[in-house]
């Protein structure tokens, strides 16, 4: 068990890899076949892990982008994203990291406020996405958002890298709520 590195790995010949971290495994199965059905150029790959730190015994490819979801209805959801962040190289967080938060459609039923998400995604510097999974136009929309983004990650897009995406992310961002 060991933190997750960015570079660890020599990437692959036109396979682009992503991590869907969350503990809601029906919602991350449902996002990965979205995305697997996107036409992608690239060899898609998409692994699921209801935390981290991954299981050092098992080889794996080289991660291109890591997406944690967080389900707004459940407290757990927030703590289990916040403790496997520990498991993440800092050098990680320029670019090829974000956060989702799924459930945000039934304000009433939250137990994890929006603010706490958008405090958590401000505080690691990356972008967040708010999405509700369970409605499959919404959830084919993200998967093919995540897509692209995934590629720009892998370095499949000419002339874009992880960190201009963030930054392209981060300036069409509202200003953190602390800056108001």
């Amino acid at each position: 068990m060991s933190v997750l590195r960015p570079l660890d790995k020599l990437p692959g010949l036109n396979i682009a890899t992503i991590l869907l971290v969350g503990a809601e495994d029906a919602l991350l199965q449902q996002l990965a076949d979205s995305m697997l059905k996107e036409d992608c150029a690239s060899e898609l790959r998409v692994h699921l892990a209801k935390s981290l730190p991954l299981p050092s015994s098992v080889t794996r490819p080289r991660i291109d982008l890591v997406v944690f979801v967080i389900n707004l209805h459940s407290k757990y959801s927030l703590q289990n994203v916040e403790e496997s962040l520990r498991h993440v190289d800092a050098s990680f967080f320029l670019g090829k990291v974000c956060f989702l938060a799924t459930g945000a459609g039934r304000d009433s039923h939250c137990s994890v406020h929006r603010n706490t998400v958008g405090k958590l995604a401000h505080t690691y510097r990356s972008p967040l996405l708010f999405c509700d999974l369970e409605v499959d136009t919404f959830r084919a929309s993200l998967a093919q958002r995540l897509v692209r983004m995934l590629q720009v990650c892998a370095g499949h897009v000419p002339g874009v890298s992880a960190l201009n995406l963030l930054s392209l992310l981060r300036s069409s961002e509202s200003p953190p709520p602390e800056e108001l």
